[in-house]
């Protein structure tokens, strides 16, 4: 599964910018790849079966489709999860998303 490009990247601009207004806010050194701190957190992926987006939940990689505004709103639940000061970034707290390869 590639990376996602320029162009992938336009078609998830609503998505990117929620991304982006998060707090504490993401580095996001190439477009489309974020960073907490200095860890690797956020990134996209091309797909023939569609758009999918790579979140770090408790040290993992756990994969998420982004092919709709549900898609969106369970990553940015997800991620704001995972962001310093979550209520729900307690050891066992579920995540929707699948477990990356």
């Amino acid at each position: 599964m590639k990376h996602a490009d320029s162009h992938t990247l336009t078609r998830l601009v609503s998505l990117l910018d929620r991304v982006r207004q998060r707090v504490p806010p993401l580095k996001e050194p190439k477009t489309g790849t974020f960073y907490l701190k200095s860890a690797a957190f956020l990134h996209f992926h091309d797909d023939s079966s569609g758009l999918f987006a790579d979140l770090k939940v408790q040290g993992s990689w756990q994969r998420y489709p982004v092919n709709g505004e549900a898609d969106y709103t369970a990553l940015l639940q997800a991620l704001d999860q995972q962001l310093p000061g979550a209520v729900s970034n307690a050891p066992g707290a579920e995540s929707p998303g699948g477990q990356c390869s």
